[in-house]
């Protein structure tokens, strides 16, 4: 089966509301392909291997949470790293579609949420605050756990090493904050709300000691690791809405 450019557009704008977050990127569209599309690749970040990677499977499109333009990096020549990662895209008439805090953020396939799911979270509401608009989930656990076993357990579902702050690794956890990838600081916005822990991708020096000197659990997964999720509930979504071939490209060496 195949669609069209267009209607993917609108499918993932009415799916993930991009224009409802004020972002670090443009959320969307960042590089126009061919109109028909027949298969989509899906990756955590729009790499030189996943562009590769999409080319080398004829992919019409490659739909990203990390995608290649960033407001942190401002105008950018189109030269080295860079342009091996645009021009493959371009040559090979391929789509690139980024989505960053709409899919950190979605109340059911966004990254936050799934993982959630994945550690047993129950009772999810929005969490975090991004300018407005929360980019994670809070809830409580169905069965409370050492914040040793928790750690265990996310270290499992993650395939990854899980960096723990704890102030007792003893104590009992229920109430968990998450919001996955580079959000260090939300550890505060969790303490504030009473939260026993909050999970995320990546761990400060400073977040280490003040974290748990605070008396909460801060658990550091990976900022690649914490992000798979939403990429890949975005692809079955598409799968089963769109009925086109899909597949997804595992990051190398993640983080």
């Amino acid at each position: 089966m195949a669609t069209t450019r267009s209607a993917l557009e609108q499918f993932l704008a009415v799916l993930l509301n991009p224009g409802a977050f004020a972002d670090y990127g443009p959320n969307g569209l960042q590089i126009e392909g061919r109109e028909e599309i027949r298969r989509i690749a899906f990756a955590v970040s729009a790499t030189a291997h996943s562009v590769a990677a999409a080319a080398e499977w004829q992919a019409d499109a490659l739909i990203v949470h990390h995608g290649l333009f960033w407001t942190f990096h401002g105008a950018r020549p189109l030269v080295g790293p860079f342009a091996g990662r645009v021009f493959p895209l371009v040559r090979n008439a391929i789509n690139l579609f980024a989505y960053h805090l709409p899919l950190d953020a979605h109340p059911e396939i966004g990254n936050a949420a799934v993982l959630g799911h994945r550690i047993g979270l129950g009772e999810q509401a929005p969490f975090g605050d991004h300018q407005g608009c929360p980019t994670g989930v809070r809830g409580k656990l169905q069965v409370t756990l050492p914040a040793s076993a928790l750690r265990e357990r996310l270290a499992e579902i993650l395939e990854h090493p899980v960096l723990l702050a704890t102030p007792d690794a003893t104590a009992p956890v229920r109430t968990v904050g998450i919001i996955t990838g580079g959000a260090n600081g939300g550890w505060a916005e969790a303490a504030k709300a009473g939260l026993d822990a909050y999970i995320s991708g990546e761990m400060s020096e400073h977040d280490w000691h003040e974290a748990q000197e605070a008396g909460i659990h801060m658990y550091a997964g990976g900022h690649n690791a914490t992000e798979r999720f939403g990429i890949q509930a975005l692809m079955e979504r598409i799968r089963r809405d769109l009925d086109v071939a899909c597949r997804f490209i595992p990051s190398v060496n993640p983080a």
